[in-house]
């Protein structure tokens, strides 16, 4: 597996480690599960990393180095991924055994399994998790990838030996955008560990957190970068409050960032959320957490009245997901893999992106209703536990793999035969015309 920024060593919710990460990290486990051994190669990011970290049974996280050996936004690495993809070629002719598949995470990690590809003829796999040229349609100016991102993704979408489409929207823009070849492009969605994530008694969950047991708990986890649409659930807050009929104390609780114990200062969108809070008199009912570990996370989900997602761009959501397996609805954008993981209308709702008062209406639908509320998350966690659990996902990833190994086999111990000699023979009797429709 290649996943050139995201390891799954690194702690989740900073600005450059999320869902990448969690795919990566529980595709390894599952894969092991099943009998395969998985090396992970992700870039040296500190200088004190040691070369070859094993962590469990049969799973060992290479680090390449590709760059100065410290973190660097992953908008700025491309130029260090011909270093990357070298240390991968040597790496990989010399292992004993020899690697059956290449499975690449995000573009820049395509690129080097191309490279790997072409010298050593190894399968390559290719999930993009986000696509460059739908994030430049949504974010604009704010998007600060190179352009090259999209022509490399253009190579990969016509030379990969499978593509990893995470949702029906993934697939329709690989197609519609990149000219993907349908027959290449497998759907398998993201999931949820069950041991990790399933309900729990709403007010245990909220003893341990120390909140109060009547409020209205609307919870928002993730990674704070703007595209996360956070402003827009801080917006809609503001419109709740001012409902004449609300009765419940409403409290917002932002989960991640960089720090335990949160300090504005690190961290630019944080600042900006909080200053925006403040603006719209607001600041009370908000609780920026900071970040927590993800063994932590089962209670925040389980405490929440609702779990809120309003992302302009989301290739799948990993969090709505989680927080369908512990009983909680989920108000999410319409958009991406959002749209395919909730049920509008049976296990939460979906609403239009950066549209506050939709969300708003939505939020006092559950504040009012909790029999709905209820209803709407035993469904989730029904579907959840149905269509997207990890065990699920590296079921269709081994179909892939199979496919494809079995493939080079096949092709690695086909003999040539010798040529053959032709001549030319002239009939001994003329063709008919129904001969020649024979013989065509």
């Amino acid at each position: 597996m290649i996943s050139e920024h995201a390891s799954p060593l690194a702690a989740i919710g900073g600005v450059d480690a999320g869902g990448q990460n969690i795919y990566v990290a529980n595709v390894a486990r599952q894969l092991v599960s099943r009998g395969y051994r998985v090396d992970i190669f992700t870039r040296r990011d500190a200088p004190s990393l040691p070369d070859v970290v094993p962590v469990g049974r049969n799973i060992r996280v290479v680090h390449v180095p590709a760059g100065p050996p410290r973190e660097i936004p992953k908008e700025q690495l491309l130029p260090h991924m011909h270093e990357f993809a070298e240390f991968m070629v040597r790496y990989c002719a010399q292992a004993t055994p020899g690697y059956d598949i290449l499975h690449a995470n995000f573009f820049m990690s395509g690129q080097v399994g191309m490279r790997v590809r072409q010298v050593l003829d190894i399968p390559l796999v290719v999930t993009f998790h986000a696509l460059g040229q739908v994030r430049r349609q949504c974010q604009g100016a704010s998007d600060t990838f190179p352009d090259e991102r999209i022509q490399i993704e253009r190579a990969l979408a016509r030379t990969a030996d499978a593509i990893i489409a995470e949702c029906p929207q993934d697939e329709a823009d690989l197609v519609s955008l990149y000219d993907a070849d349908p027959h290449r492009i497998e759907i398998v969605p993201c999931g949820f560990d069950a041991h990790e994530f399933h309900p729990v008694t709403r007010a245990n969950a909220r003893a341990a957190l120390g909140w109060d047991d009547d409020e209205f708990a609307i919870l928002q986890l993730g990674r704070l970068v703007p595209r996360k649409g956070i402003d827009n659930v801080i917006h809609a807050l503001r419109i709740l409050l001012d409902d004449a009929a609300c009765e419940r104390n409403v409290r917002l609780h932002v989960v991640g960032g960089p720090d335990y114990n949160v300090d504005f200062s690190h961290c630019e969108e944080l600042a900006r959320l909080a200053r925006l809070a403040g603006d719209l008199g607001v600041a009370d009912h908000v609780d920026f957490v900071g970040r927590r570990d993800r063994d932590a996370l089962r209670d925040f989900y389980s405490a929440a009245d609702v779990f809120v997602t309003t992302p302009w761009y989301e290739p799948f959501g990993i969090t709505p997901v989680e927080a369908m397996a512990c009983a909680t609805p989920v108000i999410g954008s319409d958009v991406g893999g959002i749209r395919t993981t909730v049920v509008d209308g049976e296990t939460g709702f979906l609403v239009p992106a950066k549209h506050p008062e939709a969300l708003a209406e939505r939020l006092a639908q559950l504040r009012d209703d909790r029999c709905l509320a209820h209803r709407l998350g035993l469904a989730g966690a029904r579907r959840a536990n149905r269509h997207f659990t990890w065990s699920g996902v590296a079921d269709q990833l081994c179909a892939v793999y199979s496919r494809l190994a079995s493939a080079q086999r096949s092709k690695a111990t086909v003999v040539p035969l010798p040529p053959v000699r032709t001549m030319t023979i002239k009939p001994a009797v003329p063709v008919t015309a129904t001969l020649k429709e024979s013989i065509r």
